[in-house]
């Protein structure tokens, strides 16, 4: 894949979730203007309709900023110690397209990377069942928790803690 991808250390690989894709003939980056083979496909909460922007532009901030948007809603987040994280987050990381709303979440007094999507099956083959059972947002979650698919009505969105790299889970339902 192109080189030339910024790392994004809340959203470590853009591809495998399917938000960044690469072009089959490069397109302009609203934003800066330059040619890009790769671009952002996830949400971005602003009032214009913003497509194809360019992962540089995203990292810089620039696109949050040239459009008074976010990648992520901020008050859909678990809480942090630095208001700065916070403002990584939602002003320079790829978000994640969910089924309602996005909810991004924290360990360690920092936001966690986000993996993916998983379901029940994939997190015993992971071996993080109960894990994650235990970062269960609420009791309604763990009445869930077995019926979660990757691909279904009922989706688990995996995390894991930059520092002690524990995993942590939200389930969102179409």
């Amino acid at each position: 894949m192109n080189n030339n991808i910024p790392v994004f250390k809340y959203h470590p690989d853009p591809f495998a979730t399917g938000v960044f894709r690469e072009l089959e003939e490069p397109a302009a980056c609203p934003c800066c203007g330059k040619e890009t083979d790769v671009v952002y496909e996830g949400p971005f909460y602003c009032v214009d309709e913003v497509e194809h922007l360019c992962p540089g532009c995203i990292a810089s901030g620039a696109a949050a900023e040239k459009y008074d948007g976010e990648f992520q809603d901020s008050a859909s987040t678990d809480e942090v110690d630095d208001p700065a994280r916070l403002d990584e987050l939602v002003h320079r990381t790829p978000g994640y397209c969910g089924w309602q709303q996005e909810y991004w979440r924290a360990h360690c007094g920092d936001f966690c990377a986000y993996l993916g999507t998983v379901g029940y099956p994939e997190l015993e083959r992971m071996g993080l069942v109960d894990e994650v059972r235990e970062t269960l947002l609420d009791d309604w979650f763990e009445e869930i928790f077995t019926d979660v698919t990757k691909d279904g009505s009922m989706v688990g969105y995996l995390f894991r803690c930059l520092h002690c790299g524990r995993h942590l889970l939200h389930i969102d339902c179409d």
